[in-house]
């Protein structure tokens, strides 16, 4: 056998056994008269000895001749450590080798494989394999994998079932690009890549598989973020028979299960806001709700004297930032700097410094007196020491702008704790979303998510007034899922698709089959999808999610470690019968 332990099990009460250890090469030091090798596998570092006195030349010179990364098989007796490392479990024991295999030589990798390394990001992407080995990596999936089956369990243990659904499907307009890949069989046709199992868990409640999961890939051809790849995956839900209460519930139930059982914290507020409510308080659809600088709405109170910037604008609106009347001019003039970049758009910011005394200083002291100054306080709900900083102009923009300003400023005084955790439900969502270079609706989930009962008929008269029955779960400032109640009736799906712009035929090519299904005793149902990788990654304290992937993709949407996506040979794509003026 290679190894009767790992490298990370020997203890004190190991003492005198012998074993066998296989792993890599961490380190080698060598004394002259004692060499020591420190070999690495996933669980763990444990020191090999080889000295004058116990082993024998040769044995002593092969231990010299190791390399980084080698790997290699060590077979000996686990004696006490003379000087006790307790840095590490193992750190009480080292082996005294009598039998080394050499089981494979190693290059010299191109950076460390420890826990911080000299190795850039993209040095890392291109060595995947090698960046795999490095603690934070391997730990992070580690994790994720513990994720994936506790998710398992608490679904099983409610009576879902998992089923695979097709990756080769039909392409429908769900929002984002489909990536679509041609038939050898079917000149001409091509399937695509599924956005989400969307249709086909539908028609699984249908079928009458009335709780249904799928931990699944899917796929969208998108700009990409620290936050997204081209190919993530989903724990994907449906459920028949249901109300949005019990969705809520049922995924209430999830969340509150894994933060108890893979972070030890108890959740039991899952607070419950409208979208309307979220965007007049936060500014976004998904607030981090760790902290307060709740938006205080001044138009009544700041538009009735003669500051032009302010009586012309749409919203005039403001945040107070703890203990931030201490900012030194220097300090509010870098504020105002960020929030003009061209990525924020604000044209400036006014400021209000609350002072300890209760009195005011603004950066439009000769418009407003101290009473006006005091209710700006009043709405911002600002006490003394505190700063109020108030943005203006077009409703939606300066709500986006003084939300990032928000965040940001929550991030710099620390305020965004990795390990604090704060769940909410945003609910009541437009069903419809006014695009406005076409002048068209679109939907704002998908085209399946069913009004919120009694609003169907204002589709004809108010189409942006209308809510959806659709709820997103929040944590920490991430939407981590969402989903809704569906539309389980050919008329009334007939009806969205119309005010979608599909003409009757255009409905019935993309979503005939759906349409059909229904006919044949659709129950009520719904559910929602959580992003897994989002997930795991805020759980581990983090919000990029690329570490918590094996095999990232980079911003460009490159695999550069396989150099994906390349061009295919001719005759494939004569096969496919696809003619391309493909550059040599």
């Amino acid at each position: 056998m290679y190894r009767s332990h790992s490298c990370g099990a020997l203890r004190e009460s190991h003492i005198d056994t012998l074993v066998t250890l296989s792993g890599w090469v961490q380190k080698t030091r060598d004394k002259g008269f004692v060499v020591w090798v420190d070999i690495r596998d996933r669980y763990g570092i444990t020191q090999l000895v080889f000295d004058e006195d116990r082993t024998p030349s040769e044995l002593l010179e092969k231990a010299r001749n190791l390399g980084r990364e080698f790997v290699v098989q060590a077979k000996g007796k686990v004696i006490e450590r003379a000087s006790k490392n307790n840095n590490i479990p193992t750190g009480n024991i080292e082996v005294l080798v009598q039998e080394l295999t050499v089981l494979n030589e190693s290059k010299t990798p191109p950076f460390t494989i420890e826990d911080e390394t000299d190795g850039g990001e993209d040095l890392r992407m291109k060595f995947r394999y090698l960046d795999l080995r490095r603690n934070p990596i391997k730990n992070n999936l580690v994790f994720r994998s513990k994720v994936s089956m506790e998710v398992r369990k608490y679904l099983s243990e409610q009576g879902f079932i998992e089923v695979e659904t097709p990756y080769l499907i039909k392409s429908t307009p769900e929002g984002a690009r489909d990536f679509v890949v041609p038939s050898r069989m079917n000149e001409g046709q091509f399937y695509a890549l599924p956005q989400s199992p969307q249709t086909f868990k539908q028609l699984l409640m249908v079928g009458g598989l009335d709780k249904y999961f799928q931990i699944v890939k899917c796929f969208r051809d998108e700009d990409l973020r620290a936050d997204r790849q081209p190919e993530f995956t989903q724990i994907d839900c449906e459920m028949a028979f249901v109300e949005q209460e019990d969705i809520l519930n049922v995924f209430e139930g999830l969340t509150t299960y894994l933060l108890k059982e893979i972070k030890g914290i108890e959740v039991d507020a899952f607070p419950r806001i409208t979208f309307d409510e979220a965007m007049k308080k936060y500014g976004n659809d998904k607030p981090d709700i760790r902290f307060g600088m709740e938006f205080g709405e001044l138009n009544a109170v700041a538009q009735h004297k003669d500051f032009n910037v302010f009586n012309s604008a749409e919203l005039v609106v403001g945040i107070a930032v703890p203990g931030g009347a201490g900012y030194t001019r220097k300090e509010i003039d870098k504020l105002i700097d960020w929030v003009r970049r061209p990525q924020i758009g604000a044209k400036g910011m006014v400021y209000v410094k609350c002072n300890e005394d209760g009195t005011f200083k603004s950066s439009v002291d000769k418009f407003y007196d101290r009473e006006d100054l005091a209710n700006w306080a009043k709405e911002t709900q600002a006490r003394a020491g505190d700063l109020i900083c108030v943005l203006s102009g077009d409703v939606n923009k300066t709500r986006t702008q003084l939300s990032a300003l928000r965040m940001e400023l929550a991030e710099r005084m620390g305020l965004r704790k990795p390990n604090e955790f704060a769940p909410l439900w945003v609910i009541d969502f437009p069903l419809l979303e006014l695009d406005e270079e076409t002048g068209h609706y679109h939907a704002m989930h998908h085209p399946f998510t069913s009004p919120k009962p009694g609003q169907l008929e204002l589709l004809d008269t108010d189409p942006g007034a209308v809510r959806a029955n659709a709820y997103d779960l929040v944590l920490n400032g991430n939407e981590i899922g969402g989903g809704s109640i569906r539309i389980h009736d050919k008329e009334t799906q007939a009806v969205m698709f119309k005010h979608l712009g599909f003409t009757p035929e255009e409905a019935k090519a993309q979503f005939g089959f759906l349409m059909d299904a229904f006919q044949y005793g659709a129950p009520p149902h719904g559910g929602i999808a959580f992003g897994l990788d989002r997930l795991v990654a805020i759980l581990g304290g983090q919000e990029t999610i690329r570490d918590f992937i094996a095999f990232p993709k980079n911003n460009s949407g490159r695999d550069v470690m396989i150099d994906a996506p390349s061009p295919i040979d001719k005759v494939q794509l004569e096969e496919l019968n696809l003619k391309l003026d493909i550059k040599s």
